[in-house]
């Protein structure tokens, strides 16, 4: 996604403070955490926010995103999508081992140290939240060296069940029970790897059905029962990232801040929700994150005030690309 700016001093004023800066830092370094159940528009941020700190680089925490292949089922953001953005831990992994959360934090770790030698800014992003609390909470390398600021996206909860009904009626017509079919096997153990992914248990009746050349009826309820099953966990999924997201938030309510999204959701045809509820307050946020201590703030940055009156201005429109 990006940002345009129609008038040339908001143009002046705004992005200086956000792009092209090398990033400065004071006692701990400095990383951005995305949070926010399944559907939410995590990674979406997380590009627009990296788009407008660079150089910043994006480090996958979504459990299933880590493991190569099934694209569409586990929703992996494209190449085109990612708009040149680096990102690590994305479809790296083999699709059949058990990558841990101690795995995702040795791994997660390697990456942000990498990014932060080379002047960028991590960002953390992705729906396992057991991921994030065992790096933030568990991992005392990461504690002792890096300060965290938590963007939290929410949507309501019948808008978000709503809109991920709708996702997986699109992944279906993008070619998931294709993608699945591939990828299947009688023998395999759903309880290890990708195949733990909602989108590919779900389809096991169904395909052994087609495997055996079952009656055209009986498949077709088969798969309308899939269908089903994959909306349903789906919702029940967002349910309970929810409520962990809750529960981490009691534990860093100074640092975590939540961006309610719901009115990006229901004007899904209007640029300026996702930039006015979501990106522009984010990007606020992360300025006062970034540059609290004023004595190290670059040349040419001006306070958060002037951020303020720069992202809500009139003249800020939104070109989105996502």
């Amino acid at each position: 996604m990006n940002i345009s700016i129609s008038a040339s001093a908001c143009n002046q004023e705004l992005l200086p403070l956000v792009k092209g800066l090398k990033l400065f830092h004071h006692r701990k370094d400095k990383v951005v955490v995305i949070m926010g159940a399944t559907g939410t528009g995590k990674t979406k941020l997380a590009i627009d926010v990296a788009k407008h700190f660079e150089p910043a680089e994006i480090v996958n925490s979504d459990k299933m995103q880590v493991y190569k292949g099934l694209d569409i089922t586990t929703n992996k953001v494209t190449e085109e999508e990612c708009g040149g953005v680096p990102h690590h831990l994305l479809g790296t992994i083999d699709p059949n081992s058990n990558f841990s959360a101690n795995d995702f934090c040795r791994h997660a770790t390697l990456a942000i140290d990498s990014i932060v030698e080379r002047d960028g800014l991590p960002i953390i992003a992705g729906g396992s939240n057991s991921y994030i609390d065992a790096l933030v909470n568990h991992h005392t390398e990461f504690r002792l060296r890096y300060e965290c600021c938590f963007l939290w996206v929410d949507v309501s909860l019948p808008v978000l069940h709503s809109s991920l009904q709708a996702r997986v009626d699109r992944m279906i017509e993008a070619g998931q029970l294709h993608e699945v079919r591939q990828f299947f096997d009688p023998h395999a153990d759903y309880t290890k790897g990708i195949r733990r992914a909602i989108g590919v248990p779900e389809f096991d009746d169904f395909l052994r059905a087609e495997a055996s050349q079952a009656d055209e009826r009986i498949k077709k309820r088969l798969l309308e029962a899939a269908i089903a099953r994959i909306k349903i966990n789906n919702c029940t999924l967002a349910n309970r990232q929810l409520q962990k997201i809750h529960r981490l938030n009691g534990l860093w309510k100074r640092s975590m801040h939540r961006l309610d999204a719901t009115e990006a959701f229901l004007n899904t045809a209007s640029q300026d929700a996702w930039h006015d509820h979501v990106l522009a307050k984010s990007l606020i946020i992360l300025h006062n994150f970034l540059y609290q201590d004023k004595t190290h703030v670059p040349a040419g940055i001006v306070s958060p005030k002037d951020v303020i009156a720069a992202v809500s201005a009139p003249a800020v429109a939104m070109a989105a690309t996502h």
